[in-house]
């Protein structure tokens, strides 16, 4: 059910100080986050200075530069700053939901980036023993009161869509059936059907415990598939089998097992957290059919490939641990790009998105995007940054 939408009421005269004190709060983020994606904008000159009583003129020219910056950051970026960065504290996030929610003209890009910054700033705060039944709506309003002030639990039926789809997600028994089941879809579908009532301050809550609940789905179903992947390497490996044709996850036609293993490994690290966004999620879910496929429960590669793993299992009837494709080798095989291979103790960091089926500028929160670069298995974390 679409619901309707609400009559807009007269705006207030603006509060130069307030839109001042922001204005000096957000733009250190801002130029730190230019910095960070080359955002090329030219400076504001009385923000830079930091000036502490500026007149109307000033205030109005802060605020339209970031407005500019606002137009040029995309969420996926946004993500990504958030959760690599040290910048952004807690109060930090909600001035810039404060930000957000302050202006009047609602697009997507905006409404995403809302979306994102209120299950951020509640999931920062919740406790990590915090289970599903009892992060309901009461217990979010508490955590967003900071943003939203006290709210008034009065749940209208068109959000009932939200808890349909969690249960349709919760059934989910891999992340491939999770992206491509319609679940997802069926998620942004209700947010996009909202309009300006997904604005409402009930609505921001279910759509923020929504969200909050979802990443928990979405992080149970990637250490499954991780799991599975690394119970498949073992269970390949006592059969004598060295290496499996893995090109439809962007690695070689004959992938060993050993650098396989090793490559989960830094991905378990990665997932030690309660959430990153931009996780190799399309490499996962192949990965995780290319060992299927050399057991013998999957279907053949995209690109035609046929499992290896047999032929190898011949050539090497007694076990040896296979040495680590070179840089050039793994480079040759179809539609392999060069990676080197990983240090056995990877650190854990955040990463990028990952690719994407559909090219989107503001991408969902679980979509794959395509604008962000490729993730590089053995790349070292950025020096100076760290998981929030």
């Amino acid at each position: 059910m679409t619901p309707s939408q609400p009559t807009s009421s007269q705006p207030s005269t603006p509060d130069f100080a307030a839109l001042w004190s922001s204005a000096r709060r957000l733009h250190p983020i801002y130029v730190e986050l230019a910095r960070e994606f080359v955002i090329d904008v030219p400076a504001c000159a009385d923000l830079e200075v930091q000036a502490e009583t500026p007149g109307r003129e000033s205030v109005e020219q802060a605020q339209q530069w970031l407005n500019d910056m606002d137009d040029r950051i995309q969420v996926h970026q946004l993500r990504q700053f958030l959760q690599t960065s040290t910048v952004v504290d807690s109060e930090g996030m909600v001035i810039l939901l404060r930000h957000f929610l302050a202006k009047t003209s609602h697009t997507d890009a905006s409404r995403d980036k809302i979306d994102f910054l209120l299950v951020q700033y509640f999931s920062q705060g919740a406790p990590s023993e915090l289970d599903d039944q009892s992060a309901d709506l009461a217990y979010i309003a508490q955590g967003l009161e900071p943003v939203l002030g006290p709210v008034e639990l009065k749940t209208p039926v068109w959000l009932n869509a939200l808890d349909r789809v969690l249960d349709a997600a919760r059934r989910c028994r891999s992340l491939d059936e999770l992206l491509h089941g319609g679940v997802l879809e069926q998620g942004r579908k209700a947010k996009a059907q909202a309009g300006d009532l997904f604005y409402l301050p009930i609505a921001l809550v279910a759509f923020t415990r929504f969200g909050y609940l979802m990443r928990r789905v979405f992080f149970r179903l990637m250490l499954t598939d991780l799991n599975n992947i690394l119970d498949g390497l073992t269970e390949l490996d006592e059969k004598g089998i060295e290496t499996i044709d893995c090109r439809r996850a962007q690695f070689s036609a004959q992938e060993p097992i050993v650098r396989l293993r090793m490559i989960c490994q830094s991905w378990k690290v990665m997932f030690q957290a309660e959430y990153s966004s931009g996780q190799p999620l399309r490499m996962l879910v192949d990965l995780r059919a290319s060992v299927d496929f050399a057991l013998g429960r999957g279907s053949a590669t995209e690109d035609g490939g046929k499992a290896v793993a047999p032929a190898a299992a011949k050539a090497a009837p007694s076990k040896t641990v296979a040495k680590p494709r070179t840089v050039a080798a793994a480079a040759s095989a179809k539609g392999a790009k060069p990676i080197a291979a990983p240090t056995p103790a990877p650190k854990a960091q955040p990463q990028p998105e990952a690719e994407a089926d559909v090219a989107q500028a503001d991408a969902p929160e679980f979509e794959i995007s395509a604008q962000a670069p490729e993730w590089n298995p053995d790349e070292e974390p950025q020096s100076g940054k760290k998981k929030k």
